[in-house]
């Protein structure tokens, strides 16, 4: 299996909307097109990061077929499928047209805070019911949960259609235990963006980014640099992104990286509920660091 394409970085693409709440296409079409223009190396659509749970099926089908439509096979796209209610994912699994899609980011159940032997079964189901490869996501700050290294090696030792893991947890040594231990095709992939170029250099396949949809093009070559080891031109990339990346999570995402993204006039800052727009406080901080590093 081919998991090449994963590698770099993955926009976890935001949604944007018009001023009376519906999806705003021609802003979507831009930031399409910007990510495209910038070195982005894959989508990652309908993630938490687009504000999925505050869109009907009929409009998450929308923007996901706006998406293939724009994209034009130019990059690969990533499916976010998850829930804490196994059947109800790998129901949804089955029955989603798949066309179009190059793999399924599938999050830990989150609420009902399973145990690890829970975990495992939960991803079992799916593993069996997709046929694309997934990209396990563990991200206990949202989840209430962590996923801890064996589970993970456990899985990606018995499944070969779970091909990484977004691993969120911002614990270094549990990254490392599964770096060492791991079959040599899975992937480990950075799901904290101030993170990233670390777990780069120890040897992670790239990063799921939030900060990309505003910073594609330092994004990039940060990710690439660190790939390649090129430490020193990692480092000062990393230096310019270090503080406006905090700012981005302040308030909650994805309220910071639409503030920054209606600074540079891609969308406008508009969430839906029980989301709201930043404090002026906040965006103008996230506008200063713009301004200060020329992101």
């Amino acid at each position: 299996m081919n998991n090449s394409k994963f590698r770099g970085v993955g926009t976890a693409m935001i949604t944007p909307f018009k001023d009376n709440g519906e999806v705003d296409y021609d802003a979507l079409k831009s930031l399409i097109q910007y990510q495209l223009n910038n070195g982005t190396d894959y989508f990652v659509v309908m993630g938490t990061t687009s504000e999925y749970v505050t869109l009907d099926k009929q409009e998450q089908r929308k923007v996901l077929d706006f998406f293939i439509e724009q994209n034009a096979n130019c990059l690969p796209i990533v499916l976010g499928i998850g829930g804490n209610c196994t059947k109800s994912v790998t129901d949804e699994i089955k029955s989603t047209d798949l066309t179009g899609i190059d793999a399924i980011l599938s999050v830990t159940p989150y609420y009902n805070k399973p145990s690890q032997e829970g975990i495992y079964q939960h991803y079992k189901a799916v593993s069996e019911a997709s046929p694309l490869p997934i990209i396990m996501y563990n991200v206990p700050g949202r989840t209430g949960v962590n996923m801890t290294s064996c589970t993970t090696l456990r899985l990606q030792a018995e499944f070969a259609n779970l091909i990484a893991i977004k691993e969120a947890s911002g614990n270094i040594s549990q990254v490392d235990y599964i770096l060492r231990d791991k079959r040599d095709d899975f992937m480990v992939i950075s799901g904290e963006d101030n993170l990233s170029y670390i777990m780069a250099l120890m040897g992670c396949s790239g990063v799921i980014s939030v900060s990309s949809n505003a910073f594609p093009k330092q994004m990039s070559e940060m990710i690439n640099a660190a790939l390649d080891m090129d430490v020193e031109k990692a480092r000062e990339i990393q230096k310019s992104l270090l503080e406006i990346t905090d700012l981005l999570f302040a308030e909650g995402n994805p309220v910071g990286v639409k503030a920054a993204l209606c600074h540079k006039g891609i969308v406008k800052n508009n969430l839906r509920l029980p989301l709201v727009t930043s404090t002026q406080c906040l965006y103008d901080k996230i506008s200063e660091q713009i301004k200060k590093y020329d992101l």
